[in-house]
């Protein structure tokens, strides 16, 4: 099966029956209906059919290089720099229909696995890694549009440097046996963006391993015995979009991954037991900068929609004239074209790798994630300036509704807006800034890729500083 239509989508995910626990009992029944996830899966399902929508399949699908049937362009492969091009253009495309609001849309996992799959030969030779095994859940996932999620984080029980678990059962996940079969885990995974709602979850170490056990990557269907997913509470506070008007639509769920004695097919694993590998596949492939282009591609979009929002409450109650509300709105334009060269920059620095595909500026895109890390937060603390009371003054749909409906025409109306309009602005607004919802939006955003000291480090670190520490002892010894 090529590319996917949303109902596709929707119907593969009920039929697997996943394991998923929220508020303490399991979900039942279609999960495709269930009020916490109907809202995320209707979006992405919109997301699947605009892949097929026939102005847009040029940018959307490429023809399979096994078939000749439209697959999802953000599994193409780049070869030279005009595939990042049409990367970008898909991702950007996928995420004007979101406003960037979707952070695991499925695009972001589809680059995963192809940087995975496009590095694979870094396995090639090297003790219990299967890099064939890559290759094969690529064109698999790529031939039958799978959706996935992924995890690599361990459970928060001691964030010391030095940190040596010592319990009978084990809490980070970790390969307790091994059989003819495959590898057997047990323990728990953090962080799974959209967990129970994929067809698949890819599991892979992220270094700093010090217990082999504990060095893997492999991917499994989402509802393989022994596997559940714990959900936090859930932020969709309602199903109407004049209330909740990106909660109700865009609230991914976040969910904890418990593995009880989960086999782990000997087809499915990528690598095991290797504290080498384990500790450096994720730096040393093309993981970063593919991935990080789909990210900041993305990011901008979003940037985009907090530009319009605010300049929507600057035009909304007049405050245009105000030389800090200038400032404040110039400070996200600064924002939003920086990001634009920033990953177009990375474009044209593009540079074949050591397997044959051409990689964006690694460089480049860290500049720009340390960047958004920082801003971003600061566009949702200027929208709560600029909106100020309006922020809290947003009465509800029902409300407008009602026979008091004559008081709010009166006492809510704007400069350029009635008060219902004026509400839907504001209420908007709150949802991205102030709500569950969009502060959680704020804490993703700001830790995407880790925390922004340790971003900064690791650039600080990686940057080539050596050229102008030259130019000035030369200067110095003119």
């Amino acid at each position: 099966m090529p590319a996917i239509t949303g109902k596709d989508y929707i119907e593969r995910i009920d039929q697997l029956k996943t394991c998923v626990w929220i508020d303490g009992a399991p979900v039942t029944g279609k999960i495709s209906e269930y009020p916490a996830f109907k809202g995320i899966m209707k979006s992405q399902a919109a997301l699947y059919d605009l892949q097929l929508a026939k102005s847009l399949k040029d940018v959307m699908t490429y023809p399979s290089p096994l078939t000749g049937e439209p697959v999802g362009m953000s599994y193409l492969q780049p070869k030279i720099r005009d595939d990042l091009i049409k990367r970008r253009a898909m991702i950007q495309q996928w995420a004007i229909s979101n406003n960037g609001m979707m952070g695991r849309s499925p695009d972001y996992m589809n680059t995963v696995l192809m940087a995975f799959a496009s590095s694979a030969n870094f396995l090639k030779g090297k003790e219990n890694c299967f890099p064939e095994n890559i290759i094969k859940f690529y064109e698999y996932a790529r031939e039958n549009d799978v959706s996935m999620t992924h995890t690599f984080i361990d459970p928060q029980v001691n964030r010391a440097k030095f940190y040596f678990e010592d319990t009978d059962e084990p809490i980070a996940a970790k390969v307790i046996k091994k059989n003819k079969e495959g590898i057997i885990v047990k323990g728990a995974r953090l962080l799974a963006t959209q967990g129970g709602i994929t067809d698949e979850i890819m599991v892979f170490s992220a270094g700093g391993i010090q217990d082999k056990a504990k060095g893997f990557a492999f991917s499994i269907p989402s509802n393989s015995k022994g596997l559940k997913f714990i959900c936090r509470d859930s932020f969709v506070e309602g199903d109407s979009s004049f209330n909740y008007p990106l909660s109700s639509r865009f609230e991914e769920m976040d969910t904890i991954v418990v593995f009880d004695n989960v086999l782990v097919p000997w087809e499915r694993v990528f690598y095991y037991d290797n504290l080498e590998v384990s500790n450096s596949f994720m730096a040393s492939s093309s993981f970063l900068p593919f991935t990080l282009h789909q990210v900041v591609s993305r990011q901008i979009v979003k940037t985009e929609f907090v530009l319009g929002i605010i300049q929507s409450i600057i035009d909304t109650i007049n405050i245009a004239e105000y030389q800090h509300v200038q400032e404040k709105a110039s400070e996200v334009i600064v924002a939003l074209e920086t990001m634009k060269a920033l990953v177009i920059k990375s474009e044209i620095e593009a540079e074949i790798d050591e397997w044959g595909f051409m990689r964006p500026d690694q460089t480049t895109l860290q500049i720009a994630s340390n960047l958004f890390s920082r801003v971003y937060p600061r566009f949702a603390e200027i929208i709560q300036l600029l909106g100020a009371s309006g922020l809290v003054t947003i009465p509800t749909e029902n409300t407008f509704q009602s026979s008091i409906r004559k008081d709010l025409d009166q006492y809510l109306q704007a400069k350029s807006r009635n008060a219902e309009d004026r509400v839907k602005i504001f209420r908007l607004a709150w949802d991205l800034t102030m709500s569950s919802f969009g502060t959680r939006e704020t804490l993703y955003e700001r830790f995407f890729f880790g925390d922004p000291i340790q971003l900064s480090s690791k650039l600080y670190f990686s940057y080539d500083k050596e050229p102008y520490v030259k130019r000035v002892k030369t200067f110095l010894q003119e």
